[in-house]
């Protein structure tokens, strides 16, 4: 694997920010804006995902980059519940869901294979060279 300088780089940052837009452009739909406590958790998830990547990124450790992904997986899952309010609410339709609940699920499977890929790792990670 090529050596990833910035947390920007990394595929699964980049999803996770893509996620984020799109929940950005859904709690701005005007029966869904006025869900404040929803749209509070969702939004604040879908983030979670992206910032827990990129903290834990940039602890420069191994085993403190892979505890902040589970944070960042847990949070994937969090937010695919709160997708799946939104549904049933009937905020968002059919074909909206499915393309950010599939991007969620892609995520959620990618961080867990990254985990994995850490785990196997002999590199402790920068801070310990």
């Amino acid at each position: 694997m090529a050596t990833i300088n910035n947390f920007e780089d990394l595929e699964i940052w980049q999803l996770a920010r893509e996620i984020c837009q799109d929940i950005h452009r859904i709690i701005n739909y005007d029966s869904f804006s006025k869900d404040f406590g929803l749209v509070k958790q969702i939004n604040n998830s879908s983030g979670s995902v992206m910032d827990n990547i990129a903290e834990g990124f940039e602890r420069e450790g191994n085993k403190e980059f892979r505890q902040f992904l589970f944070i960042a997986k847990g949070s994937c899952g969090e937010c695919r519940s709160q997708l799946i309010r939104a549904y049933d609410r009937k905020y968002i339709k059919q074909d909206e869901f499915s393309i950010i609940y599939n991007k969620l699920t892609t995520e959620s499977v990618k961080v867990k294979n990254f985990i994995s890929y850490l785990s196997k790792s002999s590199m402790a990670g920068n801070k310990f060279k």
